[in-house]
């Protein structure tokens, strides 16, 4: 199945892209996934990160390079099946599944970005707070209005949206650059040590299962296979080979960036808190303080500004990602201003009833825990049935990891909500 790309009201076919030249062909192919990959350095991994570095110091490296390592594994599939069919991984599931099962997909996917939106609206605002001072509404309100005017340029056209989320996440990037310069006192051969599995008891299974667990977002599973419709045209088998190959490569170097920030996350935290009367250093704000008494302004500032980056591009990806589902699950349309602003509704609630913002965003976790298999389920179906997918199809030995990793994140992320809720009762 050929697909028309599309930028603005003109089409861009490969060849077209190619004539370029190779070096901004390339860059200019790139791009889907750095998108999704706002999703794995939401002010949600902030929280995380930082706890898992302030317990254990550099212990739990060996899971963030597996969970990214997994990341990528689904994010590159979801992504292929955009490119291989045209059509989103929710418009795929209309027309493979029963109008009950369509709707009850719907339903969790709908429950899912507006939770997601719940976590980034409370980072962006909790960043604004601490770096200008805004108080929690208004900001959340100047969140929701910037939104808006980044995905108002996806309408305009695609690589604009792309470029501003692209910008937004190299902020994010080096934000945590600067603080990982200026916090110093790296302990490399420890960092090494980090890489091979082991869990020490106590709650490094708790925060593992938390880092796994957390790693694929299922809004942006159903987004990537969207970002990848209607953006090149291809006109015959071979290019769509080559947008593929393009298209892995996209995946490794967003993906890949993103966990580089994860672990510098861990990495700053295990040299400034990990040590006694300082591990238990793992909400935003805390987190914000304590980098101004350790390294200065500057870093705290740092970290600020990359909570707001985060979560003001993380939170246009979770409402746009409301815009998808709905559009694919059960053909809907509605005006795009209704659409997004029924995603963000509840995040401007809470925020608006100065609702504990650490206890906002444990809940929204537990609701995207829930919604992972909904998302990965379809998936593994889909990408391995040669009627869908033609030429570009799995291999056996790819749905055998496919497959792994739908049943560990699966069941850590149920182990997840469980563990939460007894927590919490």
């Amino acid at each position: 199945m050929t697909n028309t790309g599309t930028s603005g009201d003109v089409p861009v076919t490969l060849a077209q892209v190619q004539s370029r030249g190779r070096g901004r062909a390339a860059v200019a192919l790139l791009g889907p996934a750095f998108v999704a990959s706002v999703a794995y350095i939401d002010p949600g991994n902030f929280a995380t990160n930082f706890a898992a570095g302030a317990e254990h110091g550099y212990r739990l490296v060996w899971v963030i390079v597996m969970a990214n390592a997994m990341a990528m594994v689904v994010q590159y599939l979801t992504s292929k099946t955009g490119l291989s069919t045209g059509r989103s991984l929710p418009e795929l599931c209309r027309r493979r599944f029963g109008r009950r099962i369509n709707v009850v997909l719907w339903l969790q996917a709908e429950v899912v970005a507006m939770a997601t939106d719940l976590a980034e609206f409370v980072g962006a605002a909790v960043g604004l707070n601490l770096v200008f001072g805004v108080p929690l509404l208004p900001a959340g309100l100047i969140t929701a209005v910037t939104a808006f005017a980044i995905l108002a340029l996806q309408q305009r056209s695609y690589r604009r949206f792309e470029l501003a989320i692209v910008a937004l996440l190299m902020l994010v990037g080096a934000g945590f650059l600067y603080v990982f310069i200026a916090s110093g006192g790296q302990d490399y051969i420890q960092l090494a040590d980090g890489l091979i599995p082991r869990l020490d008891g106590g709650d490094t299974v708790s925060l593992t299962v938390g880092i796994i667990g957390a790693t694929v977002m299922p809004h942006v599973v159903y987004l990537h296979s969207a970002l990848q419709t209607n953006r090149i045209g291809t006109v015959d088998r071979r290019e769509r080979h080559v947008l593929l190959r393009y298209n892995k490569w996209d995946c490794i170097v967003g993906l890949g960036l993103a966990g580089l920030v994860n672990l510098a996350m861990l990495c700053i935290a295990a040299a400034l808190f990990h040590t006694p009367g300082l591990t238990g250093v793992s909400d935003l704000e805390s987190i914000h303080s304590h980098l101004g008494v350790l390294l200065g302004g500057g870093a705290a500032l740092a970290f600020g500004v990359a909570l707001i980056a985060s979560g003001l591009s993380s939170s246009s990806v979770g409402t746009y990602a409301g815009q998808v589902v709905m559009a694919g699950f059960m053909n809907w349309r509605i005006p795009l201003f209704l659409r997004r602003t029924l995603t963000m509704l509840p995040a401007l609630i809470v925020l608006g009833l100065s609702v504990d913002t650490t206890q906002a965003l444990i809940y929204s976790q537990i609701v995207l825990s829930f919604g992972i298999p909904f998302a990965l389920l379809p998936l593994l179906l889909i990408t391995r049935d040669p009627r869908v997918m033609t030429d570009m199809v799995n291999r056996r030995i790819t749905t055998a990891v496919m497959a792994s990793i739908t049943v560990v994140i699966s069941a850590l992320n149920l182990y997840l909500v469980y563990s939460t809720l007894v927590e919490l009762v």
